[in-house]
């Protein structure tokens, strides 16, 4: 057995309670999945300067966001932690050639809770939290990705948790606007879309200078690098699958992958 890997866009923390497409879909496809014995997940709001797993047993929380409804910060995921796994996912880090440290006292951010509380609601299954660089670049989170792919084979799903485009300048600009996307975000979605299908990794790294408006879509990498974590996660010639696609304020994409 083989679990697969996802990628999934998070969104604005309003997921967690305004409907929409996205919020939705992460519902249905949350009892769509088998309870996998833990979660690691790489959220776009955990960056460090070299990886890092949280080894909390019982994680808190992290409103990390202002301008929302306090509705927000009422909001408990008390979903426990996994040490044990933790130190496995430290250990597939070094065994790989990185110096990975393990960190306490990190609560679950939004990235991570906002997804999960939709997907998982009872908050039974355990998460580990696996931190990105994101000035290391797309092939360092290629890498990083491929040093936990065994997890796949352990009951245990791999998360990345980020934006499939982020924009939040034209997103704020874009407040109650529901039409389509502009020709800037179809074009990003269409060449991002093709080149996961295909499983093609070395356009994926290079997307900041292959893709057609890849810094109209990401101003900064952090959102778009869990989708490198997840595919590099999957494993050598992992292809995807597009299970989501929307978008928020006609700006925002909120494509959803999954890698067996």
């Amino acid at each position: 057995m083989r679990t697969p890997t996802l990628f999934i866009s998070h969104g604005s923390p309003m997921l967690a309670i305004e409907p929409s497409p996205a919020r939705e879909f992460l519902i249905d496809y949350g009892r769509q999945l088998a309870r996998p014995r833990a979660i690691v997940i790489a959220s776009a709001h955990f960056g460090t300067s070299r990886p890092a797993v949280v080894g909390d047993a019982k994680p808190g929380m992290i409103y990390d966001f202002g301008g929302f409804p306090d509705a927000l910060r009422e909001i408990v995921y008390p979903a426990p932690g996994d040490p044990v796994v933790a130190m496995k996912v430290a250990g597939l880090l070094e065994a790989a050639g990185f110096a990975p440290a393990v960190v306490a006292q990190r609560g679950f951010d939004h990235g991570a809770w906002v997804p999960l509380s939709l997907m998982f609601p009872d908050a039974d299954v355990p998460v580990v939290q696996l931190a990105l660089q994101p000035r290391l670049g797309p092939a360092h989170h290629v890498a990083l990705g491929r040093a936990i792919a065994s997890l796949k084979t352990e009951d245990i799903l791999v998360i990345g948790s980020g934006s499939a485009s982020h924009n939040l300048q034209a997103f704020w600009l874009s407040r109650g606007d529901d039409g389509a996307p502009p020709e800037w975000v179809q074009q990003f979605d269409g060449w991002v879309r093709e080149r996961v299908q295909a499983g093609d990794v070395d356009a994926l790294v290079a997307y900041r200078d292959r893709a057609p408006f890849a810094r109209d879509n990401h101003p900064s990498e952090e959102h778009f690098l869990p989708l490198h974590v997840a595919i590099g996660a999957a494993g050598e010639g992992a292809r995807g699958e597009l299970i989501h696609s929307s978008h928020a304020n006609g700006v925002l994409s909120m494509d959803a992958y999954v890698f067996s």
